[in-house]
């Protein structure tokens, strides 16, 4: 079957992804136009009145009354229009970054998860939140500024040349200078220094994520100190890296500030000024007009100076977001085909992670039947691939040799929507959104109602602990519900009963759970067997008991297979596992006893 998918898009330009925006640019635009122009009509009352004030003879009280209330009308103007236009601007930038983020939350949801491993969890973290929100300049307050840039100086212009051409461009000198001195700005090296920057940050957000997730870990073993010395090494690099950045672009932006200053501007217009009239060639009352539109010239090029940092943050931060935006997905097929039945099976499956060099493989010719209405079980030593193969079938990872079957079909012939109404995992490393118990636990079936979510809690053993929480299932997991590790694998089992599908692969489910809780749990997945196919990862070897084959991986091959006592007969690399593992059981309980005693002990002496 053919697919698609298999090659990245080209990366979408800055056009293409503000294209269905057009019209609202376009509003923002014209309404940013009517207020610059309309902000001008102050001004030129000014120098009116000032004609009118310094001419010979009677004042004219009617015409100086008009150009007031011109002036005043130009001024409500364009309050109103610039007022308007931000308006319309940062509501088309919440539309915009919202777009962004559901475009990223699709995309990212596609893409294989060896592709997004690459990236560290601070990184996403950034681009999801800091990366899109840097977009807010370029959006909100951009194209106003640029509009104001150059109706401005274009209509001052013009007015100002019919005044005296001369004198005019004098008056532009200060911009010339200004603008002469961007390129500088733009350098090789400079664009270097702000990639850098961008990097050093994403670092910063790295550590600090890794650290605070393990942060449990690190106070246990005492690594605090090398915990902190990561996020200290990360901060150092940014600190450099921000230096040499803002070493390269202060001379630049300084040139550029004074260049633009008013008293810089003042001094060019009166110097010219003073030769033209001096000359002859100008009207002293005519000087005016460039002693006030002089300093409109160079106030909109100022402002877009100020904002050229976030200019450019929200340039390179569009650069990192269309990166992710290209990341290829998975293959969709482009004629699914339905599985019959659900009976799983692996042929010979080979699997290498990406970049992790040639013929490194984690997965070796792997073939294994999972029958429907059994319970496969695969156990190994760490490193074995035992998470790599149950990844498989949820299609996290393609194989890159052989087929993973469901109902005789291979898994990239269905679409992806029919799959995981097949298939349901609970994986280890359980995470909860920020959403009510209740919505958390029917995230597979949103429509489910009360009643369904409750028989599903009851049979994950959670229902008990939820109607503790302050407001029971309407509880906020991170608001005003905390939950511990193994209550919150509870709750991902509850929605994988929940959802109720043929196939369920469980990693370890039940790794956080007390003994109570798991043999609760391990007989409603017992009760429900004859409906559906399960593959549990073990790394408790009690997890295995119920299960009908058991499949012992060594080094990304098959090693052994069959029941349990079948593999404890053959005394093989399984029953060495067993005993390793047991030993170590034994040695835990001994250890917990004489903990307990000790406890004892203590007691009795008070």
């Amino acid at each position: 079957m053919t697919s698609t998918g298999t090659t990245a898009p080209p990366p979408p330009g800055v056009a293409r992804l503000l294209r269905p925006y057009a019209g609202g640019f376009a509003v923002v635009v014209v309404l940013q136009v009517i207020g610059a122009v309309a902000g001008l009509a102050p001004l030129l009352a000014v120098v009116e009145l000032g004609r009118t004030l310094l001419a010979p003879g009677p004042t004219d009280d009617g015409h100086v009354r008009h150009v007031v209330l011109a002036g005043a009308a130009g001024l409500l103007v364009r309050l109103l229009f610039t007022a308007a236009s931000s308006g319309v601007g940062h509501l088309l930038d919440t539309r915009v970054q919202l777009s962004l983020r559901r475009q990223l939350a699709a995309r990212l949801g596609r893409v294989p998860i060896g592709r997004l491993a690459r990236r560290r969890t601070g990184e996403l973290a950034k681009l999801v939140g800091e990366d899109v929100s840097a977009v807010h300049p370029f959006i909100a307050h951009t194209p106003g500024e640029l509009v104001s840039a150059f109706v401005v100086p274009l209509v001052s212009l013009g007015y100002l040349f019919t005044v005296d051409w001369r004198l005019t461009l004098i008056t532009l000198v200060p911009v010339l200078l200004a603008v002469a001195l961007v390129p500088l700005m733009m350098t090789p090296t400079r664009l270097r220094e702000q990639k850098e920057f961008d990097a050093a940050m994403g670092r910063i957000s790295a550590s600090v994520v890794e650290f605070v997730q393990g942060i449990a870990v690190v106070k246990a073993f005492g690594g605090s100190e090398r915990a902190h010395g990561k996020f200290r090494n990360a901060v150092d690099d940014f600190t450099r890296s921000f230096y040499r950045m803002v070493h390269g672009l202060s001379g630049p932006a300084a040139g550029m500030q004074v260049a633009l200053s008013p008293p810089f501007v003042l001094l060019a217009v009166l110097v010219g000024g003073a030769y033209r009239i001096t000359g002859g060639g100008l009207a002293p009352a005519d000087l005016l007009p460039f002693m006030l539109l002089g300093l409109g010239l160079t106030a909109p090029v100022a402002a877009l100076g100020h904002g050229f940092d976030d200019l450019q943050a929200a340039r390179r931060a569009v650069g990192r977001i269309r990166d992710v935006l290209a990341e290829p997905s998975l293959p969709e097929p482009v004629r699914p085909v339905a599985p019959e039945g659900h009976r799983v099976e692996l042929r010979d499956v080979r699997f290498a992670y990406e970049g992790a060099g040639t013929g490194r493989e984690v997965l070796r010719g792997v073939d294994l039947v999972l029958e429907p209405g059994t319970i496969t079980a695969v156990v190994g030593p760490s490193g074995s691939g035992k998470s790599t193969l149950v990844q498989l079938l949820p299609r996290f990872y393609d194989p890159t040799h052989g087929s993973v079957l469901l109902g005789g079909v291979d898994l990239r012939e269905v679409d992806s929507q029919e799959l995981y109404r097949r298939v349901s995992f609970v994986f280890q490393d359980v995470r909860l959104l920020r959403a009510s118990v209740a919505d958390n636990i029917a995230l597979a079936v949103p429509h489910a109602d009360r009643d369904a979510v409750v028989r599903a809690a009851r049979r994950a053993s959670i229902h008990d602990r939820i109607l503790e929480l302050p407001r029971g299932y309407d509880s906020v997991i991170g608001e005003d519900a905390r939950l511990s590790g193994g209550e919150a694998q509870r709750v991902s089992i509850a929605r994988a009963l929940l959802a109720d599908t043929p196939v369920l692969v469980l990693d370890e489910a039940t790794a956080f759970a007390d003994p109570q809780t798991e043999q609760a749990v391990r007989e409603t997945l017992a009760q429900t067997r004859q409906k559906r196919t399960t593959l549990v990862i073990a790394h408790r070897l009690e997890t295995i008991a119920d299960a009908d084959t058991v499949v012992m991986l060594r080094d990304g091959e098959i090693a052994e297979r069959g029941t349990t006592a079948e593999l404890l007969a053959r005394s093989g690399a399984f029953a060495e596992f067993w005993k390793t593992h047991a030993c170590a059981m034994e040695a835990d309980a001994v250890e917990a006893s004489a903990v307990e005693a000790s406890a004892m002990k203590g007691e009795e002496a008070r």
